[in-house]
């Protein structure tokens, strides 16, 4: 119930944070349940958020504020023609570094030691002027199949903290590198935009050429020893008209030195629903499910536009599924009722078993109503967003 009211914490304070923005005043209700919140933790010189469920990591607060990543931004500026890709790889990255460094033992920091301008020089091509770029020299062709591609679309550190009686250190460092499998550009400012494709085997082959010098550079960074566990994890981009995100396809885990001794596949892809006719989800049984869900909710009001999900799996089987829906209507009582209708569909037909989160938008993309379940409980928590 913890981790069911911190979502919907979380919807509220994006809506909050909205309405301050546009200086308006409105009050948000709901149909919910007051949440326990959890007060920060003071500390010697800084403090940490807090959790809602022993299974997210607190986070550094310091003078007050929030610390922000050195290199925040850079994401959103590389990977803005498919924000989906930036979601799932930000999300992914913080699931697998559970693997390592687990929320018990270590408080969780945006990245300190990789500043914005080192993160953009090395995302950029190698040149004279930038002798650190990841990505090869400009060959200076732009015919798709003559052109040098550019590999590495993203970087992302996350640190782990040591609590060690309120003082904080370095206990590990997880980075993401972002591999295209489209290389996209254009022949002239402002003109048409081309694709170069990189095949599989070349986008794992140089992923693990500059996962190597990542991992050499980081070693030398302040604050960095030769025995920092340091994971680094190699995430697939999705091309910009997909409409799922990408995938996280092996991981490495360094516990001293600059040297990578094995890589371990994850076995994760991300699929949409329904399938389309040129990618069909691992297990028919799913697609099968979610199409009667699909089609009892469309028969209760006339005014959907649209259903569709995102699911995970690995190997064949479904992780976790995030249903969005959009709607068309007008009154508050529709709201209600519709959602009250959606998580008795989603019982009774969705795949049971893993965690499922729905999303109920307006055409405007508002979020209407949110409901959840998490893997272990039949039952779905919802939430109506409405007004005094």
């Amino acid at each position: 119930m913890r981790k069911k009211a911190a979502i919907v914490i979380s919807l509220l304070m994006s809506v909050l944070l909205i309405s301050a923005c546009s200086n308006t005043s409105d009050n948000n209700g709901g149909s919910t349940n007051t949440a326990r919140t959890n007060k920060t933790t003071s500390k010697k010189g800084y403090q940490t958020t807090g959790k809602t469920a022993d299974s997210d990591y607190q986070g550094v607060i310091k003078n007050g504020r929030y610390k922000a990543s050195r290199a925040r931004g850079v994401g959103i500026t590389q990977d803005a023609d498919n924000i989906l890709n930036l979601q799932s790889f930000e999300s992914g990255l913080t699931s697998l570094s559970k693997t390592q460094f687990s929320p018990k033992k270590y408080v969780f920091q945006e990245g300190q030691i990789l500043s914005r301008s080192t993160v953009e020089n090395w995302l950029d091509r190698q040149s004279r002027d930038n002798p650190t770029g990841l990505n090869p020299k400009d060959n200076g062709q732009k015919d798709a199949k003559k052109r040098t591609p550019k590999y590495i679309q993203q970087i992302e550190e996350q640190d782990y903290m040591n609590d060690d009686n309120g003082k904080l250190s370095l206990g590990g460092i997880t980075i993401g590198i972002g591999m295209n499998r489209k290389d996209y550009y254009q022949k002239e400012q402002y003109g048409a935009t081309y694709s170069t494709d990189i095949s599989q085997d070349e986008m794992v082959k140089q992923g693990r050429i500059a996962a190597a010098k990542i991992l050499a550079r980081l070693r030398k960074e302040k604050g960095v020893t030769n025995d920092t566990p340091i994971m680094i994890a190699m995430f697939e981009q999705a091309p910009n008209d997909s409409l799922v995100g990408g995938s996280f396809y092996s991981t490495t885990l360094s516990k001293s030195g600059n040297e990578i001794n094995n890589w371990q596949d994850t076995h994760l892809s991300s699929y949409t629903f329904p399938a389309t006719a040129t990618k069909s989800v691992p297990n028919d049984n799913d697609e099968t499910s979610f199409e009667g869900f699909q089609n009892k909710i469309k028969d209760f009001f006339p005014n959907l536009a649209g259903v569709t999900a995102q699911g995970q799996y690995k190997n064949k089987t479904l992780q976790g599924m995030k249903v969005n829906i959009t709607t068309q209507f007008y009154s508050q009582t529709e709201i209600t009722s519709f959602t009250q209708y959606v998580a008795q569909a989603a019982r009774t037909y969705l795949p049971t078993g893993i965690p499922i989160d729905i999303t109920i938008k307006g055409a405007d993309g508002t979020v209407q109503a949110f409901l959840s379940r998490e893997d272990d409980n039949g039952d779905f928590y919802s939430h109506v967003f409405s007004s005094y």
